[in-house]
C-alpha cells in the first residue's frame, strides 16, 4: 500500500486521500478484472466444448428469460461473464443477473443521443470513424478537453457558466460503450481505447466520486470489453501510477494498457501494428487529421439511435430530432446488419 504521504491528495468529494494518476489507469484495468477461484484459471477453459457446457450451464441457471433481458444474454455475453469470472458459472450468474437489474433501472440502451449531446460538444469522447487491424470500434478520448462555455438564459438575460454535471459525464460516456457495441462488426466483442492527454492537467481531472462510479459501471457491467487501449503523451506520473496497478491485475489485461509517446520508435512500430497510418489521427503519430464536428458526429448518433431502438426492439420510442434536422436526414437503412450484432 503507497503510503498517505506520498504523491497524494485530498479531494473536495471525499477525505480519503487518492492519488490522481491512478484514476485513468483504474478506469482502464476496471473492464477486466478477473475473479479468480483458487480451483480454475481463466486459462484452464480451453476447450470449446468445455465452455459451451459452462454457457450452457448458465443459461440454465439463469432460467426463462424475455424481453431486453433475452436479447441481452447471447452466447457471446454469457461467455464475457464468464471469462470474467474464471467460468465459474454461480459467480457469472451473480454478475449477469445484477447487470440485468442496472440495465432494467438505468436503462443504458434507451438514452437517445439528445439527452446526452451536450456532454459532447468538445469532443472529449466520441467514436472514430475507423476500426483497428482487428475490426474493433474505436473510442477517441481527450481528457483535456472539458465542456465549459457560456450560454444565455434569453428569459433573464442572464450569462450563465454552463459545466458539466458528474452524472452527465457518466451518462455520456455509457452511451458511448453502448453505441461503441452497436457498431462491433459480427464476431467481434472487444473495442480499443484512443487517449490523447494534451492539454491534460490536474485541474480538469475528474473528481473521485466520479471516477469510481464509472470504475464501478466497467467492472460489473462491461467485462471483456475491452481489447485495447493507448495512452498517447501522458504525464509520466499515469506510467508510474499504473505500474502501481498492474501487479493487481491479471496479465492479459494488463497487456492492454499501453503508453504511447510521439518520436519513440517503439511507440511508432505499436501504433503500426494495429492500425492503419493513413486513418490514425496525427494525434496519435498517423497521418490522418482528427477533426470533431459536433453537428456531423450528431447526426451519426441519431441514426445510431434508430439502429439501437431496432435491436433492443424500441422502435416505437419516439426520440426528437433537434438542431434543425428532419428525419429524412437521419431515417437510413443501417450499414451493418443488427443481427451480426446480436452473436
Amino acid at each position: 500500500m503507497v503510503p498517505p504521504e506520498v504523491g497524494m491528495i485530498r479531494l473536495a468529494s471525499g477525505p480519503n486521500p487518492i492519488d490522481p494518476s491512478l484514476s485513468l489507469a483504474l478506469k482502464l484495468s476496471s473492464l477486466e478484472i478477473k475473479d479468480f477461484s483458487p480451483n480454475m484459471s481463466a486459462h484452464q477453459l480451453e476447450d470449446d466444448s468445455q465452455q459451451d457446457n459452462k454457457v450452457s450451464k448458465l443459461k440454465s441457471a439463469l432460467g426463462p428469460l424475455s424481453g431486453h433481458s433475452l436479447v441481452f444474454c447471447s452466447d457471446a455475453s454469457l461467455r464475457r461473464y464468464l471469462d470474467a469470472r474464471s467460468w465459474n458459472v454461480e459467480n457469472a450468474k451473480q454478475m449477469i443477473e445484477e447487470t440485468l437489474k442496472w440495465r432494467s433501472t438505468y436503462k443504458p440502451h434507451e438514452i437517445p443521443w439528445h439527452e446526452v449531446a451536450h456532454e459532447g460538444e468538445t469532443g472529449k469522447v466520441s467514436r472514430a470513424s475507423f476500426h483497428d487491424r482487428q475490426g474493433r470500434t474505436v473510442l477517441i478520448m481527450r481528457p483535456g478537453l472539458q465542456n465549459s462555455h457560456m450560454y444565455i438564459c434569453l428569459s433573464t438575460n442572464i450569462v450563465n457558466q454552463n459545466t458539466t454535471s458528474a452524472e452527465g459525464n457518466i451518462r455520456h460516456l455509457v452511451y458511448l460503450l453502448e453505441n461503441a457495441i452497436i457498431n462491433l462488426p459480427k464476431g467481434q466483442e472487444q473495442m480499443s481505447w484512443l487517449i490523447d492527454f494534451t492539454g491534460w492537467s490536474m485541474a480538469n481531472n475528474a473528481p473521485m466520486k466520479t471516477t469510481r462510479d464509472i470504475i464501478y459501471i466497467l467492472q460489473n457491467h462491461y467485462p471483456e470489453r475491452l481489447g485495447m487501449s493507448f495512452l498517447y503523451n501522458p504525464p509520466r506520473l499515469f506510467q508510474a501510477g499504473y505500474k502501481a496497478v498492474k501487479y493487481f491485475l491479471d496479465p492479459r489485461t494488463a497487456q492492454k494498457v499501453n503508453f504511447v509517446y510521439p518520436k519513440d520508435k517503439a511507440s511508432d512500430e505499436l501504433m503500426r501494428s494495429h492500425f492503419d497510418m493513413e486513418n490514425l489521427p496525427k494525434e496519435f503519430g498517423g497521418e490522418a487529421t482528427l477533426e470533431y464536428d459536433h453537428e456531423e458526429f450528431s447526426r451519426q448518433m441519431f441514426e445510431d439511435d434508430l439502429k439501437t431502438a431496432k435491436f433492443w426492439g424500441l422502435e416505437q420510442k419516439q426520440y426528437p430530432i433537434p438542431n434543425g434536422f428532419s428525419p429524412a436526414d437521419v431515417v437510413r437503412e443501417p450499414a451493418t446488419s443488427l443481427a451480426s450484432v446480436a452473436n
